[in-house]
């Protein structure tokens, strides 16, 4: 039988764990919710990846009508610093059944499991961006798309060009992409630990799931690798990387000028942090264009001293600062201390020199936001200027934050 975990008071909607029986209405939900109905080899990658026991569904009588699925995680924090994390995916409500509480219902039952868990940070990414502000979660990582004209990509005389670059099978990228990729992750806040079923589900290739495009090349380097495809659009051959990593300058540079190589495309598209140096490695500062800017990964403090005493820091601090959290009881005010990148943190009865609200907070953890930009949308305030200046000093992460895969 499934398990009832928690009946709203207010909709008389039950939230329970789902069975194998429930992998029909579940999928279909998903399906309405997002708009697609999944391949063959989706639908067998979704069944490897989650138990029924990690989701739960929604039911108004014995109708399904919202599914979300908690997973455990492993995120990488500023300093290295491999963090127990919740996931949350697959999150969708049934058209018929809006405005009626039910993702309240579900979120209620799930941060209590993730509460019981002691996981510091809860993790998803978003498909709408005004939806999970008030459940304590902020954008923690964001990235760019650009198109490249690589006619006219013509590299500065100073980018070194030291080679090293492979063009590999499949059977040898099965190999070899998860090992660097793993050497990535533990150096790269917002990276997560990927599980086997994504690697081989990537190397499976299915046609069905190429949206048009060709199969799979794979360009590697001791220290990083591409994976891209080709397509078209009118005239115009495109190689639209799927993947680009790279663990130092020289693999990145190196990458980028093997791909700029291939004569017979006229444009390169990609996804990358907007500080990606690629811009400046041209001759031509305005060659790779933005097509688009979006957040990626959103991240929710479950627990504030455990998940701010993780981190490493770029500057000593100490300050007070209150967390208001009108979802869960996670908020408070906290003396946080750093020295010599290492913090403490604990609950007080200080005044607080910073007060802000817990998806803000968790907008500031990666690094990837600053104080200031907050307390200039009025959503950040501070007792004097100072003590956002040196928040911002503080929490300034040596590594671009940047999500590993979407999940």
């Amino acid at each position: 039988m499934p398990k009832s975990i928690y009946v709203s008071p207010e909709n008389k909607i039950t939230i329970r764990t789902a069975t194998e029986s429930d992998w029909p209405a579940l999928q279909l939900l998903d399906s309405v919710g997002f708009g697609f109905h999944p391949s063959p080899a989706v639908s067998e990658l979704t069944k490897a990846l989650y138990k029924p026991e990690d989701i739960i569904l929604a039911v108004d009588g014995d109708l399904p009508v919202g599914v979300a699925i908690e997973i455990d995680m492993e995120f990488t924090v500023p300093g290295g610093r491999q963090l127990p994390t919740r996931g949350i995916t697959w999150v969708s409500v049934a058209p018929t059944h809006r405005r009626r509480g039910v993702l309240r219902s579900m979120f209620t039952a799930l941060h209590a499991h993730i509460e019981s868990t002691g996981a510091p940070l809860a993790a998803l990414t978003a498909s709408e961006a005004g939806i999970y502000n008030r459940f304590g979660y902020g954008p923690a990582t964001f990235s760019e798309g650009i198109t490249l004209d690589r006619r006219f990509a013509r590299f500065r005389p100073e980018v070194p060009d030291n080679g090293g670059v492979s063009i590999v099978d499949v059977k040898a990228a099965s190999t070899l992409l998860p090992e660097i990729y793993d050497r990535w992750r533990l150096l790269t806040p917002g990276a997560q630990l990927r599980p086997q079923p994504l690697w081989d589900h990537m190397f499976a290739d299915p046609s069905e799931d190429r949206d048009g495009a060709s199969g799979l090349f794979f360009l590697t380097h001791a220290d990083g690798y591409i994976a891209y495809r080709h397509t078209s659009e009118g005239r115009d051959s495109i190689a639209r990387i799927d993947e680009f990593v790279t663990i130092t300058e020289d693999a990145h540079a190196a990458l980028w000028r093997t791909i700029c190589g291939l004569d017979l495309v006229t444009r390169i598209e990609t996804r990358q942090h907007p500080a990606d140096p690629l811009r400046l490695m041209l001759t031509d500062y305005r060659l790779a264009r933005t097509t688009t800017r979006s957040d990626r990964l959103w991240l929710r403090i479950m627990d504030v001293p455990a998940a701010l005493e993780a981190r490493e820091y770029a500057a000593d601090l100490d300050t007070v600062i209150k967390v208001e959290d009108p979802f869960l009881k996670a908020g408070g005010t906290f003396a946080l201390q750093v020295k010599g990148g290492k913090a403490t943190c604990a609950a007080t009865d200080a005044e607080p020199a910073i007060t802000m609200p817990s998806d803000v907070l968790s907008s500031l953890y990666l690094g990837e936001h600053q104080a200031k930009t907050f307390a200039a949308a009025h959503r950040l305030h501070a007792s004097d200027p100072r003590e956002i200046r040196n928040f911002d000093f503080a929490f300034n992460a040596e590594k671009p934050a940047i999500l590993g895969y979407g999940f």
